[in-house]
């Protein structure tokens, strides 16, 4: 879409404001809207100024200025405002050279097709995401000086199988009984119908949704596969529409890893796929399938996966999730239909167009566009290096004797231990100034100073059940 169409699509739409949205450097989507008439062909090249310093992770006070570039291919109209709304997806720019910004993501995203490209082994990378997620009907939490809790309830959850409800009506999946039973046991299908109808009204193609593993109204919905850049847009959208709908409905969505202790937690099985002159790579007569290329991608997967870790699990709640016994894969194997590997390989179509890999440790809290960025690099890393993955392991993980357990790497056990892996293997990442040792540096600093430390020096509440009467 040109900026002409832009703004014929805004006019067509009786779009009264702008609402420019753009990510901090977590991941979380932040805006400003401006009137519709503020809104000309120029601003997609001269951009709208903001305060950088006030967003996580960017600007010192000093070199606060930043300017947003509107980009005409990201139009959409907003489903849930009430004044109508052209929705734009901004890069940013530093005001006075006029270059992207380096701890932007979305821009990290951008080079890292523009590197894909110059490397000549392909031309595209497809991304598929299974991004699970939690409806919950009521979450309260408190962290200060004197008290910390939180409280999670769900009218799906087992633990209100007892509770008064002017009339209970059971029906509340079990843990890890929630895969796929249908109403009145499912209390959300027309929740998430809405959610994926939302998602389609937006461009947004979607494949199936249904709910997931665990008790107290997990689900997913998936998304059909894009271009990598196309997929961070979509995964922001993906969020804000499953937060909205929920909240119309007076529900709350997390996308948090692991909420809920004793069940299944929340992954993001991240599908990834390279195409050269709309050929497929990863078919091949190799194992499963699959080409040299595809297991090379394997082996740079498996190689960096603890530096990866960082990007595609950023929170010290993904490390709940990473342990044994709840289908998280913490250790670092690949197969084909073996679900309990860090990386698999689907094996529902036996099309050459279908042939993909299934990166199962990362988590939904990650940014889309920061993680799926590193994993490219990673499978780049793999086939320029030629770097085997060894022999698959179609056993099941958890059921292998110690012995040979042992044998099997394991991912990082924490966010420090993520964190301390990319200082010592980011070398792979700054191929073609994709990652820049700014962005590096900045985004190991933020998450060990306001994430792993903060967590660090708190009592933690099962403290006090374990020590208290010490």
């Amino acid at each position: 879409m040109t900026p002409k169409e832009a703004l014929e699509m805004a006019n067509k739409n009786g779009a009264k404001v702008v609402d420019l949205r753009f990510l901090d450097f977590p991941g979380v989507w932040q805006h400003f809207t401006v009137p519709i008439g503020e809104l000309k062909e120029s601003s997609f090249e001269d951009g709208f100024g903001f305060d950088g310093s006030s967003i996580r992770g960017w600007q010192p006070i000093h070199a606060s200025d930043m300017l947003v570039i509107p980009d005409a291919a990201t139009a959409k109209m907003d489903p849930f405002y009430k004044a109508p709304t052209l929705v734009l997806i901004v890069d940013v720019v530093d005001p006075m050279t006029r270059e992207a910004y380096s701890r932007d993501p979305r821009n990290i995203a951008k080079k890292a097709e523009a590197y894909l490209k110059s490397t000549g082994i392909a031309d595209t990378a497809y991304i598929g995401p299974e991004a699970e997620f939690f409806i919950f009907d009521d979450i309260r939490f408190e962290s200060s000086k004197h008290r910390a809790f939180y409280e999670i309830d769900s009218i799906e959850g087992i633990w209100n199988s007892g509770r008064e409800e002017a009339g209970n009506l059971g029906y509340k999946p079990r843990h890890k009984e929630g895969y796929f039973p249908v109403p009145p046991m499912d209390k959300f299908q027309d929740i998430r119908t809405e959610m994926l109808l939302t998602l389609e009204s937006l461009g947004i193609e979607i494949e199936a949704q249904h709910h997931e593993v665990a008790t107290a109204g997990q689900g997913e919905i998936d998304m059909r596969f894009k271009p990598l850049l196309q997929m961070g847009d979509q995964l922001m959208w993906f969020k804000y529409v499953l937060k909205n709908v929920a909240y119309r409905h007076n529900h709350t969505v997390t996308f948090m890893p692991k909420p809920i202790f004793g069940d299944n937690g929340t992954g993001m099985h991240t599908h990834v796929s390279l195409w050269k002159k709309e050929q497929p790579l990863f078919a091949g007569e190799h194992y499963a399938g699959v080409s040299q290329e595809a297991l090379y991608g394997i082996g740079g997967i498996l190689k960096h996966c603890s530096a990866l870790c960082a990007f595609t699990n950023p929170t010290t709640n993904s490390y709940k999730r990473l342990v044994p016994g709840y289908e998280a894969p913490v250790n670092l194997a690949y197969s084909s239909r073996n679900r309990s590997a860090a990386i698999r390989i689907p094996m529902y179509s036996a099309s050459p167009k279908a042939k993909r890999i299934e990166f199962r440790t990362p988590d939904p809290s990650c940014n889309g566009y920061l993680a799926f960025s590193a994993i490219l690099m990673a499978i780049l890393d793999g086939i320029e290096n030629k770097i085997d993955p060894g022999e698959p392991l179609d056993k099941d993980i958890y059921g292998l004797p110690p012995e040979e357990l042992a044998e099997i790497p394991s991912a990082p056990g924490s966010l420090a231990g993520a964190l301390d892996a990319l200082k010592d293997d980011c070398e792979f990442l700054m191929k073609g100034d994709v990652f820049t040792r700014d962005a590096i540096d900045m985004w190991i600093e933020y998450k060990t100073n306001n994430e792993v430390n903060e967590v660090n020096i708190r009592p933690h509440p099962h403290e006090f059940f374990l020590y208290f009467d010490i």
